[in-house]
């Protein structure tokens, strides 16, 4: 399977949103190649640290077609980096890429993790209603990824998947709840999936456990 980005985004400087303050959400296309590294793309700007960017969450993507179908939608123009992606990347389901698949682009290798978790300043950023439920509801939210190896990306490289877990548990099936108890245990377990993965596996676990 391959895809294509579309865009390279990053924020070379916080905005100011109310009620929230700053905010790395802003992120606009960069042209020419773009140095990736483990920490993520070079010069993006991040507020938040506690909830954005580090190892598991260095790199976040998002599918040019759910962009294009949310502009359809809103009936306004979205511009690349408008949901605060990284890369925008056609010719993938991004959201229902195996947790823990590789994908090789540039020269860089990356590893799918976790969902992203629209936030308060997501929908402060949107200014539309309902946005957080919404943009959940579709449960197209896009996937962050670990670098695995560094390197150059520019809009225009090919997206490969070059390894692919038998598992089969997807971004969207963990956002959803729809994995087994096998496949939590996995996910918690496997010191493959340590970090965000196993949090939030563990987290659906005590959800389960408590109803």
């Amino acid at each position: 399977m391959t895809g294509r980005v579309v865009a390279v985004c990053a924020a070379d400087r916080a905005v100011e949103l109310d009620r929230i303050g700053e905010s790395g959400i802003g992120k606009t296309e960069i042209t020419g190649r773009v140095r990736i590294t483990t920490e993520g793309v070079a010069g993006d700007v991040i507020v938040d640290t506690k909830h954005h960017g580090g190892r598991d969450q260095a790199v976040y993507a998002y599918s040019e077609r759910e962009a294009r179908r949310w502009a359809d939608e809103l009936g306004r123009s979205l511009p690349h980096g408008w949901f605060g992606e990284n890369l925008r990347i056609d010719g993938m389901d991004v959201t229902d890429a195996v947790i823990g698949e590789r994908w090789r682009v540039g020269d860089v290798e990356l590893e799918v993790t976790i969902f992203r978790t629209p936030c308060k300043t997501f929908a402060v950023w949107a200014e539309e209603p309902r946005w957080v439920a919404r943009f959940m509801d579709r449960a197209d939210v896009g996937a962050y990824l670990r670098v695995v190896s560094e390197g150059e990306i520019e809009a225009g490289d090919t997206v490969t998947v070059v390894d692919r877990p038998d598992h089969g548990i997807t971004v969207r099936a963990l956002l959803t709840g729809d994995v087994d108890d096998a496949g939590l245990d996995l996910l918690t377990t496997d010191p493959r999936f340590a970090g965000k993965v196993a949090r939030e596996a563990g987290k659906l676990q005590r959800r389960r456990a408590r109803a």
